[in-house]
């Protein structure tokens, strides 16, 4: 992204609103960022192949689809070796209930997850059948959210160069 034009007004206010409403057709997208919908996607399509755009996705209300409890597991390996980290970072990306995995510093854990499920049993399922059997894996502590403050919000466009 270093050799990529600057981002202009248009390109900023399509960032913004896509991730208010990624739903948002690329007429509407047109009509409020003030282009016609021909340069309005062109514009799009070049945002993701400059990398401004990841992915495009919706949120769902996850009571909704009985995903009524969100664990947040910290996870600390036994060897800090790349090969240990890649195979972890495999295995936890085929683990549906996992919906974030990130590397961390500063604590007494190397990841931190955030898995959905419907229930105690079924964390408690995925925990000893999934997580604790992947190689490698030394200690685990969990956290349980008790409620949504800030579930996903847009980032910060002001650092834009």
């Amino acid at each position: 992204m270093a050799d990529s034009p600057k981002l202009d007004r248009f390109d900023r206010k399509i960032l913004e609103l896509l991730q208010t409403n990624a739903g948002f057709s690329n007429q509407e997208l047109a009509e409020r960022v003030g282009l016609s919908a021909s340069p309005c996607s062109r514009r799009i399509k070049s945002l993701e192949e400059r990398g401004f755009i990841d992915q495009r996705i919706t949120l769902l209300n996850r009571k909704a689809i009985n995903l009524n409890l969100i664990a947040i597991i910290n996870i600390r390996m036994d060897r800090h070796t790349p090969d240990r980290f890649a195979r972890f970072e495999k295995a936890i990306g085929e683990i549906d209930e996992v919906i974030e995995c990130i590397l961390v510093t500063g604590q007494d854990a190397d990841y931190q997850l955030r898995i959905a499920v419907p229930d105690m049993d079924a964390y408690h399922k995925v925990l000893l059948n999934k997580i604790t059997t992947i190689e490698g894996v030394d200690g685990v502590h969990s956290s349980f959210v008790l409620r949504d403050i800030i579930k996903s919000k847009p980032l910060p466009l002001t650092y834009l160069p």
